[in-house]
């Protein structure tokens, strides 16, 4: 039986991802199948993008978050939820942080770099990063999550992959998000 540090997991973010990745079994294989897949997901990149943008924007409990001024955003900003379109400069600047995070997934190294990274992008949507006015609900990211789950599993059963190529992929990016689920979590459950 393998001791595991409980308090630790709270404390250091390498012993935590490393833990997380380890007990789902995310390892080298699906690394290997989530950057395998970069050339096909790449070009649909755009469209993953609108297509979340799209529901974010159908919701007002989604939507009223991109309201108050952007984290690194220095553009005008929208005066209340009526006022913010789709085509919003905002939501344009938003749009870019989303492809690149999806790029950033099947491109870079699964590291202590990358743990780091996927952990901003929890903080980041708490007034504990970035502009103190944004406080997404844990709902809301959940909500998200489960609705990019859903969209990277359609695009890649759209992929027409070989079939163990295909569910290497499936379950490689299944694993990922739990992980990069429990990374937004960890900010809103932490006192």
């Amino acid at each position: 039986m393998t001791q595991i540090d409980e308090p630790r997991l709270e404390s250091d973010l390498g012993y935590r991802f490393g833990y997380v990745a380890g007990f789902i079994g995310f390892g080298p294989d699906d690394v290997a199948a989530v950057h395998g897949a970069a050339p096909l997901l790449a070009p649909l990149v755009p469209g993953l993008v609108d297509a979340v943008y799209d529901k974010l924007h159908a919701q007002d409990a989604t939507w009223r978050h991109f309201v108050p001024r952007q984290h690194g955003y220095a553009g005008d900003v929208p005066t209340d939820v009526a006022s913010l379109t789709p085509d919003h400069p905002q939501i344009a600047f938003r749009k870019q942080h989303l492809g690149r995070y999806l790029v950033t997934l099947v491109t870079k190294p699964y590291d202590g770099k990358m743990a780091e990274y996927l952990d901003m992008v929890g903080k980041i949507h708490t007034p504990k990063a970035g502009s103190p006015a944004l406080d997404v609900p844990l709902v809301q990211m959940n909500a998200l999550m489960g609705f990019v789950a859903d969209a990277l599993t359609a695009t890649i059963l759209g992929l027409n992959l070989p079939r163990e190529a295909e569910v290497k992929t499936l379950r490689a990016f299944g694993k990922l998000l739990w992980i990069q689920n429990d990374l937004i979590t960890r900010h809103y459950c932490a006192a």
